[in-house]
C-alpha cells in the first residue's frame, strides 16, 4: 500500500474471537472465517485489533498474531489497516512498527486515551508515530471513550507535519463536524464514518465510506449501501440506510463488540466470548438483536 493511499469503501473493525474453553485464547479458526467472510462479500478493508477487537485486552504478542493471521488471509484481496494506537507515545511506535513486519498494509491510531492531552500533546504523539512508520496512518477520533476530542486545528497541524496521514475515522457522533472535516481539509484526508447509524449522512456530506461494526455480521449489506451511496443512488440507499439503522442501533445496546459478538454466535459463527472487564451481551440484549434482525429481514422480504 502506497504511503499516499487513503481509505475509501467499507473497512469493517474486525472482532477478535476467543475460545470459550477458559483459556480465552485466539480462535484462529473462527478469525480465519470471518475473513474469508469479509472477503467474499467484497470488503475494501480489514481492521484488525481496533476497539472492536478488544484491542487493550490483548498482549503485543497476540496483537502481532491477530494481524500477520488476517494479513495472510487477506493478502491482495483487501487492505490490512491495523489498529496500534496505545495511551502512551513509545508503545504506538512499536506497535505500529510490529503491525508492518506482521504484513498491515496501514496502521489505525486512536486518540490517546485516560491521559487527557492538550491539543499540542495530540499534535506530538501523532507527528511522532506518524514518522516512526513509511505507510498509511489514519487516525481515529472517538472522544465517547477516549474522553479527549482531536480538534480540527490540531488535526491541520498533524496533516502539514506528517504527509503520510492520509485518513480519518471521525467518531465524534457529529455529521457537523464530519463536514468541517471535508470542507476544510478536501482531499488531503480521507474522512471515514465510524459510526455505523450515520454512515449515508456523512457520506453525503463527503466521507469516502465507514469503518463498520455491523459488517462483522452483515459485510455484503454494508458494501451494497456504500456502493449505491458512492454511485449516487441515494433513493435506494435510503432505504437500506434506514432498513439497517435498527441492526446498527443494537449493536451498540452495550460496549462494543459484547452485542456484535453476540450475533455472530446466533449465527454460529463464533464464541461470543469477551475479554474482562468487558462481558458477554445480556439476555435482554440478545432479544433486541434478534428483533433487530427480524425486522430487517421482514423489511426486505
Amino acid at each position: 500500500m502506497s504511503p499516499t493511499l487513503a481509505p475509501t469503501g467499507v473497512y469493517t473493525a474486525l472482532v477478535t474471537p476467543f475460545q470459550d474453553d477458559g483459556t480465552q485464547a485466539i480462535d484462529v479458526r473462527a478469525l480465519d472465517r470471518l475473513v474469508d467472510d469479509q472477503i467474499e462479500a467484497g470488503i475494501d478493508g480489514l481492521v484488525p485489533c481496533g476497539t472492536t477487537g478488544e484491542s487493550p485486552t490483548l498482549t503485543s504478542e497476540e496483537q502481532a498474531a491477530v494481524i500477520a493471521q488476517v494479513a495472510v488471509r487477506a493478502r491482495g484481496k483487501a487492505t490490512v489497516l491495523a489498529g496500534t494506537g496505545t495511551n502512551a507515545t513509545r508503545s504506538t511506535i512499536e506497535r505500529s512498527q510490529a503491525a508492518l513486519r506482521a504484513g498491515a498494509d496501514a496502521v489505525m491510531i486512536v486518540v490517546p486515551y485516560y491521559n487527557k492531552p492538550t491539543q499540542e500533546g495530540l499534535v506530538r504523539h501523532f507527528v511522532a508515530a506518524a514518522r516512526a512508520v513509511s505507510c498509511p496512518v489514519v487516525v481515529y477520533n472517538v472522544p465517547g471513550r477516549t474522553g479527549i476530542d482531536l480538534l480540527p486545528d490540531a488535526m491541520a497541524q498533524i496533516l502539514d507535519a506528517a504527509p503520510n496521514v492520509v485518513g480519518m475515522k471521525e467518531a465524534t457522533g457529529n455529521v457537523l463536524r464530519a463536514q468541517e472535516l471535508v470542507r476544510r481539509f478536501g482531499d488531503r484526508l480521507a474522512v471515514m464514518c465510524g459510526d455505523d447509524t450515520l454512515t449515508l449522512p456523512m457520506m453525503a456530506s463527503g466521507a469516502r465510506g465507514v469503518i463498520s461494526v455491523t459488517s462483522n455480521l452483515m459485510p455484503k449489506e454494508v458494501c451494497r449501501l456504500v456502493r449505491l451511496a458512492d454511485d449516487g443512488r441515494l433513493g435506494e440507499a435510503r432505504g437500506l440506510h434506514l432498513s439497517l439503522l435498527p441492526v446498527h442501533e443494537a449493536m451498540f445496546l452495550e460496549s462494543n463488540p459484547a452485542p456484535v459478538k453476540a450475533a455472530l454466535a446466533l449465527a454460529d459463527r463464533m464464541t461470543d466470548v469477551v475479554r474482562s472487564p468487558l462481558v458477554r451481551a445480556s439476555v435482554g440484549t440478545r432479544s433486541a438483536i434478534q428483533a433487530a434482525l427480524a425486522l430487517y429481514k421482514r423489511g426486505m422480504a
